[in-house]
């Protein structure tokens, strides 16, 4: 719905899908396409792979057979000679719908009639390569397909920038893989593909290498001698390679041993084990995707991530398995895309760096400046964001790093503590706490109370709070208290201990202790103010 409403808007649509591995981004790229396709328009899909280019020239081929739809394929499959003459169809206008790999790219390409590009796999391309297809035509639609999206263009979405879309419903009976992390053993590998192999299912074993493939078919031949196996990976002719994944999918042998070629778009219900070879060599996008070529039906499936025991795991490759095996449950590449953008930092957004901290001023004010930028960018017109009120309260208001260790846990706390809004939140919020990390210690305590006080203080209109040994000093936003008279008796009511200076300062005379009384003491201070204003 939200497709086609950008195509109808009459302005330019960039839309990123965002959904998980088999959960039906295809499905919304054909019928886009065929919109685009049936108005009298051209429309170009980019994928990354040429095998996965063929299944969706198969696919497109299948769904709009007995429409008068030219698609053709255009990849380092096609001779020089084919590749001309699909161009200089193109050009006349007689394809309608043009799936190709990076050739689509190519100096020479020119489709006049372009409405709608579709960049499946985004995470793939470049960021050369993704302005390249725009300049295609600069009036085309961008329709942008990932499960993972790598975390510019995340950062991208979640800004404003562009706009995002999730599918967060997985396909009925659709059963989570189960993954484990083990170092690599001849028995422990048999008992895998036994386990496949006497249910009836198939078996992807993907490797990093290919000098390693032969090394890794001679292995397993001598563990199962009936297991029927092959070789594939992009180093083969087209034609080979082709023959090879059309001869797996109708189940000719029992395993598939390869690269990370299969790790784009490949959909064979039947495999459902996945063996991955020196893991810790993959990126966390990589193993996530090719995680994604198993358990795409009913059956479940068994993803194996293997590692070389004898050579230590560097920290960044522990992390990566770790955090695939906890993002075990269905429609987590969202939620791994969004740790890539922690881990990663979401780089530069008007050039090419795709990764990077953004050190100087930290994150939210980047964020918040950068919304400010785009609205104005959107509106024409400057925004006011509210104030931020600033307090002091001379006591200790934090996360200890003794309590919890984890810098990326503890900012993510942080955040979470920022949000609190009611009682109800706050005690779920201690309770979780208690039940991840142990009692929470006082300044944990301390931190929700000062959040609960900043939010009176935007209720009221408080800009600044000191608080030091001999009471509280309070200024107001643009020195300006919405109830004068109301104030002026309280101040009177108050004999002495209540002071307004020239300044506008309000200063408050009191001997508080202990951090608790502090905090106790500016609650009520701050709630005699808000009850003047109502």
């Amino acid at each position: 719905q939200e497709v086609f409403q950008d195509l109808e808007s009459g302005r330019i649509m960039d839309r990123l899908i965002c959904g998980d591995v088999g959960f039906g981004k295809t499905e919304i790229a054909l019928r886009a396409a065929f919109a685009v396709s049936q108005s009298g328009y051209q429309v170009a899909l980019i994928v990354p792979t040429t095998l996965l280019a063929l299944q969706h020239y198969k696919n497109f081929t299948e769904r709009f057979e007995g429409f008068s739809l030219q698609i053709a394929l255009l990849s380092r499959f096609q001779t020089t000679k084919e590749k001309k003459e699909i161009k200089e169809n193109l050009q006349k206008g007689h394809i309608q719908i043009i799936i190709g790999t990076h050739a689509l790219l190519a100096k020479d390409m020119h489709i006049p009639h372009l409405k709608l590009c579709i960049i499946d796999e985004e995470q793939h391309f470049g960021v050369q390569q993704k302005e390249k297809l725009k300049a295609l035509k600069e009036d085309a639609h961008i329709l942008t397909l990932t499960a993972t999206p790598i975390p510019r263009t995340l950062q991208m979405s979640l800004t404003g920038i562009r706009d995002l879309s999730l599918i967060t419903t997985p396909p009925i009976d659709r059963k989570a893989i189960r993954t484990i992390v083990h170092p690599y053993e001849a028995s422990f590998i048999k008992e895998a593909l036994l386990r496949e192999y006497y249910r009836g299912g198939q078996i992807f074993y993907v490797c990093p290498h290919v000098k390693d493939l032969p090394k890794i078919q001679e292995k397993v031949n001598i563990l199962m001698p009936h297991l029927k196996t092959k070789i594939a990976h992009g180093q083969m002719a087209g034609q080979e390679l082709e023959d090879i994944i059309i001869a797996f999918h109708k189940k000719e042998f029992d395993m598939l041993i390869s690269t990370n070629i299969i790790e784009s778009g490949i959909d064979i219900p039947n495999v459902n084990t996945l063996i991955a070879h020196k893991s810790d060599l993959f990126g966390l996008s990589q193993l996530y995707q090719l995680r994604g070529r198993i358990g795409r039906h009913t059956k479940q499936a068994y993803a194996y991530l293997t590692y070389d025991e004898s050579k230590t795991l560097t920290h960044s490759a522990h992390q990566r398995l770790k955090v695939l095996q906890t993002l075990d449950h269905l429609g987590a590449g969202f939620t791994l895309a969004s740790h890539d953008l922690d881990i990663r930092g979401a780089g530069n957004l008007l050039g090419k760096e795709q990764s990077g901290h953004i050190k100087e001023i930290g994150v939210e004010l980047y964020q918040s400046m950068l919304n400010d930028a785009i609205e104005q960018s959107k509106t024409g017109k400057p925004t006011f964001k509210e104030w931020t009120p600033v307090i002091h309260l001379n006591i200790p208001i934090l996360i200890p790093e003794n309590y919890t260790p984890d810098l990326h846990t503890r900012l993510s706390l942080y955040r979470r503590a920022t949000a609190l809004s009611t009682q109800e939140d706050e005690d779920s919020f201690l309770e979780e706490l208690t039940d991840r990390f142990g009692p929470p210690p006082k300044q944990v305590h301390y931190l929700i109370q000062t959040i609960h006080l900043k939010k009176l203080c935007l209720t009221i209109g408080i800009e600044k709070i000191d608080v030091g040994p001999k009471g509280a000093v309070i200024r107001f936003y643009k020195n300006n208290f919405q109830a004068p008279k109301a104030l002026a008796a309280y101040i009177t009511k108050q004999s002495g201990t209540v002071q307004l200076k020239q300044d506008h300062r309000l200063v408050f005379l009191r001997a508080w202790r202990l951090p608790q009384d502090i905090l106790q003491g500016v609650k009520k201070i701050l709630l005699d103010l808000k009850a003047m204003l109502q």
